[in-house]
């Protein structure tokens, strides 16, 4: 409580500066616990409002929270990287790093609800939606591949057969 209320004192200024140095100090210093715990940068930079090297260091938490089959970690650090993407302005390059982060996150969510779960098929809905103002087959194959998933369990095989041969026809032209 006594740190909590010390910490609530200072002004927000001074916070953001301790939070930017401490992850720098971080980076500078220490790249085994950049390397073991991006998440931990990922607040740092976060509250020291470093919106761009926060969002990528939340999607290296992501990341590598999936390769330790930790999906449900996963989608809390995904989340938030795409909590911030959406104060960025909207550009190709935000839309595209978006698209990967929503890629991801689609992934850990069949692995904890299911092909078949409700935010399954709204992540990559969303994720085809932004994938339209790309040009970009490497991004959109996986999405069209996560919906095609989606609404075959779901048992929906006429939306899913769409989705297959779209799927083929991407295949084919790349």
């Amino acid at each position: 409580l006594i740190q909590d209320a010390a910490y609530e004192s200072l002004l927000k200024s001074t916070r953001q500066h301790y939070h930017q140095h401490i992850a720098q100090v971080l980076e500078e210093q220490f790249s085994e616990v950049t390397e073991g715990q991006p998440e931990l940068l990922a607040h740092h930079y976060t509250e020291a409002g470093l919106i761009e090297q926060a969002i990528g260091y939340w999607q290296k938490a992501g990341q590598s929270a999936v390769q330790r089959s930790a999906h449900v970690e996963a989608i809390a650090h995904l989340l938030q990287g795409l909590e911030l993407l959406k104060t960025l302005p909207e550009t190709s390059e935000r839309i595209q790093r978006e698209v990967d982060m929503l890629i991801a996150l689609g992934a850990s969510l069949i692995a904890t609800k299911g092909y078949a779960g409700p935010e399954v098929g709204t992540t990559y809905t969303y994720a085809r939606q932004l994938c339209q103002s790309l040009d970009n087959p490497h991004q959109l194959f996986p999405v069209l591949r996560g919906l095609w998933q989606c609404y075959n369990v779901r048992g929906e095989y006429v939306t899913a057969r769409e989705l297959g041969e779209q799927l083929l026809t991407l295949a084919e032209q790349v």
